[in-house]
């Protein structure tokens, strides 16, 4: 039976450190498109980096990436800034892309 306990908590213990990556993958994910998205605007480096983190912030209003999209184009609108969601997703999906390879590398 201990052998079968010791099992389950190596399982346990890989889906929190699975977990956990997701996590940080998405909060990097968020901060790269939050930086993208700054630059686009013209932001200063300061406003690029608290504007960043409010992308991020932004993440933990509803689950999935719709708070994140819905935030950006709004905030890029507002900036005069054309963008077609479609464009929005693909910047999204590149940044995720980097975002693991950064930790990845970084591990």
């Amino acid at each position: 039976m201990t052998s079968f306990e010791d099992r389950g908590r190596g399982f346990e213990a890989k889906f929190a450190n699975d977990e956990e990556m997701a996590f940080r993958v998405t909060a990097r994910r968020n901060r790269l498109l939050g930086q993208w998205a700054a630059g686009l605007m013209g932001l200063t480096p300061a406003e690029a980096d608290a504007y960043a983190t409010s992308v991020v912030q932004a993440d933990f209003e509803e689950i999935g990436d719709e708070d994140v999209v819905r935030k950006l184009l709004g905030d890029l609108t507002a900036a005069g800034v054309e963008i077609e969601p479609a464009a929005l997703r693909r910047a999204l999906d590149e940044r995720a892309v980097e975002a693991r390879r950064q930790l990845m590398e970084g591990r």
